[in-house]
């Protein structure tokens, strides 16, 4: 009666590229998240610039793990920087992986001819070879990394180049973006909890002084 069903994994694929309640409501629920961080202002910045940023890297996978490293290195808040990877989602993915693989192929002057299918089609294509000379080293197969020179030099390096730029300044915008909401947020916040303090302290002096009121 109580147990949960659990989910299907085309359930899980779903909610991956349509969350449940719908794309809106898991901002605001992101949003709600950080605004909420016990941590300065500044701080909270910092994390959500890091979490922003490593979006546009091809670190596929330890963007969770980049993010976290990012913000401890720059004093950021951890569980911001967390949050803040949701800005890399299904949605805003292939805008992030044309613009940074197509600038960094320009900036290496190589053919810009690596598109999203391909660049996934890559992406699985070395895990694949990773994995299988992995494997050879405890076998008798042969390692070839040949797939794999290739795909740092067409894919991962231009990939990881061209998003430098975009990602730092998508960074930088974030932080100056979310400081000063965040301090008015926070300010307001305080000014609010102050008030209801001050109330349950005037309401309890005037039971007090009923109270002791000769009858």
């Amino acid at each position: 009666m109580f147990k949960r069903n659990p989910r299907s994994y085309a359930r899980i694929v779903l909610e991956f590229f349509y969350p449940r309640g719908g794309w809106y409501r898991a901002t605001q629920y992101v949003i709600h998240r950080i605004r909420r961080l016990p941590d300065p202002a500044h701080r909270i910045s910092r994390g959500i610039a890091s979490g922003v940023f490593v979006c546009f890297t091809p670190f596929f996978g330890l963007h969770f793990l980049s993010a976290v490293l990012l913000a401890w290195l720059i004093r950021g808040n951890i569980l911001a920087a967390l949050l803040a990877t949701f800005v890399g989602n299904p949605i805003t993915f292939p805008f992030i992986v044309e613009l940074s693989l197509g600038l960094g192929a320009r900036i290496l002057e190589l053919p810009v001819d690596m598109h999203l299918p391909q660049v996934f089609e890559a992406f699985a294509r070395a895990s694949s070879d990773i994995w299988r000379n992995f494997l050879a080293m405890f076998t008798d197969a042969e390692a070839d990394w040949h797939g794999l020179e290739r795909f740092w030099h067409r894919v991962f390096l231009p990939y990881l180049v061209g998003g430098f730029f975009p990602g730092l300044g998508a960074a930088i915008l974030a932080y100056f973006l979310s400081t000063p909401l965040i301090t008015a947020y926070q300010k307001t916040r305080i000014k609010r909890l102050r008030k209801r303090y001050e109330k349950r302290l005037a309401e309890r002096a005037a039971r007090a002084d009923e109270q002791d009121r000769p009858r």
